[in-house]
Parts: C-alpha cells; sequence; structure tokens
C-alpha cells in the first residue's frame, strides 16, 4: 500500500497542536508549515518529530492565488513530500482512527481519482453540530501536484482530474481557543473576504445565473454561485436562515442557534467592510476629480 504524507498549517496552535500530531502519528512523513508562531508551536512540532518549515506571509493583494491560496501553493511546489498522496489538516482538527483505515483503502486503490472529499465534524459548546455547519466536506486527500487553491481567504482547492469521498469524517474543533480568538480570528477573515467580493467585481464583471446552476466545470459554477450569494440582499438573515431553518440548525440545541448568530455576525462584517472599501474609493475618486478640475 502507498504511504500518505502530512501536511498541517499552523500559527500559534500550542493548545490544539499536540493532539492533532498524535492522531497522523501512523505516518512516517508529517510536515508542520507554521506561519510566524511566537508561542511553543514550532517547538512542539520538532520535539514530536515532525519537519518543520517556517514562511510567513501576509499582504492583502486583490487577486486570485494571494496570501493564503499562494501561501498553499508555494508549499505544494516545494516541500519534498516522501509520497505521492497528501492529507492536509489545520491544528485544532484530528483524524479519528476510522478514518485512517478509510483513507489506506482509498489511496491503496484509487482508481481514476486524484483527490478525496472528506467529511468534517464540527464540534461547538461540547456537541457536534450536526446539521448547522455550512460546508461539511472538504478536499483534504489529494496528489500533491494535482491541486492548486485560489481566494484570498478560505482557498477553493482546484482539482486536475476526478475527485472521489472517503465514508468516514475528521473531527474539527474550532472554538477550542475560545471565544474571543474566534471573533479576532473572523475579523481578519472578513476583512480579506471584504477584499475578496471587490477583487471579483473587477476581475469577473461577467457573472452568469447560468453558469451558477448548470455549468458543466464545477469551480466555474463554485465561483458564480458564491458570486450570486455576494450580490444578495440581506445575506446575514440569508445565512440565519440557510443554517438554521433550511439545514435545520435548530436540531443542534442551544449550540446550533449560537453558531447561525455568529456565521450572520460575520457575514455582516463582510457587508459593513465591503461598504467602507467602497466608500473610501468613491472619496478618494471624488477628490481626485475636483482636484484634476480647479487644476
Amino acid at each position: 500500500m502507498p504511504g500518505v504524507s502530512i501536511l498541517v498549517y499552523t500559527k500559534n496552535e500550542q493548545l490544539d497542536l499536540l493532539a492533532c500530531l498524535q492522531s497522523v502519528l501512523w505516518s512516517d512523513d508529517i510536515y508542520v508549515l507554521d506561519s510566524g508562531s511566537t508561542d511553543a508551536t514550532v517547538a512542539i512540532a520538532k520535539n514530536f518529530g515532525a519537519h518543520v518549515i517556517e514562511r510567513t506571509y501576509g499582504g492583502n493583494k486583490l487577486a486570485f492565488g494571494g496570501d493564503e491560496a499562494g501561501h498553499r501553493n508555494w508549499t505544494l511546489k516545494n516541500i519534498n513530500f516522501k509520497y505521492q498522496w497528501v492529507f492536509q489538516l489545520d491544528a485544532d482538527e484530528r483524524m479519528t482512527p476510522e478514518l485512517v483505515k478509510a483513507v489506506e483503502a482509498a489511496v491503496a486503490s484509487p482508481g481514476n481519482k486524484v483527490a478525496f472529499r472528506i467529511q468534517r465534524h464540527d464540534f461547538f459548546l461540547g456537541t457536534w453540530i450536526k446539521h448547522v455547519t455550512p460546508s461539511p466536506f472538504n478536499i483534504r486527500l489529494y496528489l500533491h501536484d494535482k491541486v492548486h487553491y485560489e481566494r484570498l481567504i478560505n482557498p477553493v482547492a482546484v482539482i486536475d482530474g476526478d475527485i472521489g469521498e472517503v465514508n468516514e469524517h475528521f473531527n474539527h474543533f474550532p472554538f477550542s481557543k475560545g471565544m474571543s480568538n474566534w471573533f479576532e480570528k473572523h475579523n481578519r477573515y472578513s476583512s480579506l473576504e471584504a477584499a475578496q467580493v471587490i477583487s471579483n467585481k473587477t476581475i469577473s464583471s461577467n457573472f452568469s445565473y447560468w453558469k451558477a446552476f448548470f455549468s458543466k466545470n464545477i469551480n466555474e459554477r463554485r465561483f458564480h454561485q458564491k458570486e450570486m450569494y455576494y450580490q444578495a440582499p440581506f445575506r446575514p438573515l440569508l445565512m440565519f436562515l440557510l443554517l438554521y431553518v433550511f439545514k435545520r440548525g435548530f436540531l443542534d440545541g442551544r449550540a446550533g442557534l449560537t453558531y447561525a448568530l455568529l456565521r450572520s455576525i460575520y457575514e455582516y462584517m463582510i457587508v459593513l467592510k465591503v461598504r467602507e472599501i467602497n466608500a473610501l474609493e468613491t472619496h478618494i475618486n471624488t477628490e481626485t476629480r475636483q482636484a484634476a478640475v480647479s487644476s
């Protein structure tokens, strides 16, 4: 059976990293790519025996391939993985024993598949929020030369080939570092999402409802669906209704209601920041025109 390399992205993950690494101890090729941690993350990874690569990145490039997507693309091109197959994790995620066996089976007989989607179980307030999670499937197992990433934040994996599914899950603990950390992180994310919204308007003015639903290219279809969502009015309310009502988040109890409200707040942060960017650009353009007239 072919082996599988492990790739873990980190920044200040001393609280979560050890448990993550312990869940992938079965692999003999573990890489931790650290983005400038100031805590004990790097020391924990090295003591565990993982290969550690330190690479910081930043900036706010309004173009595909910049920032986080560019960081991940750099990783896949420059790390000398021992194996062709790579399983990717964040530090607050854990592989289960059942998933390990399913991954071994998938890479032993992948057929024509070059990547696999895997279900994510998110935990909040001590419970698995089964219904309220927006996108429970993620591409985490892939041939590293068959994937690249797009978008400033929450990058989309673009796969050069057929995609399968592994019928097991990994566990995700997004609130393991507390609510304050979640708000700080999503404050940063919302700024990048707002920048992405503005960027999309400049690089793709040919938004198509037809392509959003009927394009044969799954990545093109996903892009236009995202654009359709960005153009929808009352997005925070739509997000709440999608998660709490249509996805039956109410079945997740207090955790489901709280999570749906948090995601709605996040959407409103993006809306406000897009308005702020547009207002600033309008102000700059007005001052530029007035300066040109007076001169």
